[in-house]
């Protein structure tokens, strides 16, 4: 590892995975093990069968379900299942599914301290850190606490082999981002960058499989296990511009979480590149090209597997850049190249 700093400080979040194909019958046992008792079951409207499903198994652990979550974890629906969580005296959250299931079990997390255990069936990566999100008046608020990290993360390949391949592909890219902002990170230490590199290597070899067989076993195992590792660096490290763009233009304009990191994503690599060798090179090797052509391939990979390429095509009124920028502007996060008003502009318009 030449030119690799030999002096860092790497913090490691405290975790237990249980990862396979058919481990979801051991969610009750990993209920138990944390000595709960009453779990409040958390997920989407469009999981209800599912999260009922999982509730039944629990061996009578189960206090209630609550299918009410939505992207962006809006502060009414995470103030709404805090207060059935104590309604029914639970002890503890069981979120099944993807980023907007896990970010309102931290929800409930940061509001009485529950311990959450998350299922994935997604490739978010949420579930591996200590970041929650609520968004209020237009407005995403984002902040870090180890008491929203899940105690336990349930990964069963199985689960995604039903994920529509578009939500896979853009949920994959996503993941990728996570990995992508670790790598230019000014906190990121060699680990993360192996990490990082290798979760982003994982995903980008099993989506184009994803796409062509979904109900590939291997495929959505090297998928799942890249997304645990890509949000396992975005656990560990600072976010960066492009994490900041996603959240103003979720928060902002209530597009499509993973729809926007995947369109954002290759642009800020353009942006960034110049300032982030390193990291550009990393990302070269995981997509096997030359670090020059990283941010172009990047894209070229995002359209040959149907995701979809630009803010217009997700909703984005192109009249709203101008508040994205001054938002980004407003409160900047740490970033590897200067970001002026000029060179945002230009990103957006391009993403646009």
């Amino acid at each position: 590892m030449t030119g690799v700093s030999h002096s860092f400080v790497h913090d490691a979040l405290p975790m237990r995975v249980v990862f396979g194909p058919g481990r979801l019958a051991e969610l009750g046992q990993e209920v138990e093990r944390l000595g709960l008792r009453r779990v409040l079951v958390l997920g989407t409207p469009e999981q209800e069968a599912t999260l009922r499903a999982t509730a039944d198994g629990l061996d009578g652990r189960a206090a209630g379900v609550f299918p009410e979550a939505r992207q962006h974890v809006p502060a009414a629906i995470a103030a709404a299942a805090a207060d059935r969580a104590r309604e029914l005296g639970a002890d503890g959250c069981v979120a099944v599914g993807g980023g907007s299931s896990v970010g309102l079990g931290k929800a409930v997390a940061l509001r009485h301290g529950l311990p959450v255990v998350a299922v994935p069936t997604t490739y978010a990566g949420s579930e591996m850190t200590p970041i929650w999100g609520l968004t209020e008046d237009g407005e995403k608020r984002t902040g870090r606490d180890r008491a929203v990290l899940p105690r336990t993360v349930v990964y069963d390949p199985e689960l995604t082999r039903s994920l529509p391949v578009g939500l896979s592909v853009t949920s994959g890219l996503n993941a990728v981002a996570h990995a992508v902002e670790g790598l230019w990170a000014p906190d990121g230490t060699p680990i993360t960058a192996v990490m990082a590199e290798e979760g982003a290597r994982s995903l980008l070899a099993a989506l184009p499989a994803v796409v062509e067989r979904p109900d590939d076993l291997d495929a959505r195992s090297g998928a799942l296990q890249g997304a645990w590792l890509c949000g396992a660096v975005l656990g560990a490290t600072t976010m960066s511009l492009h994490h900041k763009l996603c959240h103003v233009l979720g928060g902002s304009f209530d597009l499509p979480h993973a729809e926007t990191h995947a369109v954002v994503l290759p642009h800020v690599v353009a942006h960034n590149g110049p300032s982030a060798p390193a990291a550009v090179a990393a990302l070269g090797r995981a997509l096997g090209v030359d670090p020059g052509a990283a941010a172009g391939a990047l894209a070229d990979r995002a359209r040959e597997l149907g995701a979809p390429t630009s803010l217009a095509a997700i909703g984005m009124p192109r009249d709203g850049l101008p508040r994205v920028v001054e938002a980004v502007l407003a409160q900047p996060y740490a970033n590897p190249a200067p970001v002026t008003r000029e060179s945002l502009t230009a990103l957006l318009e391009a993403a646009y």
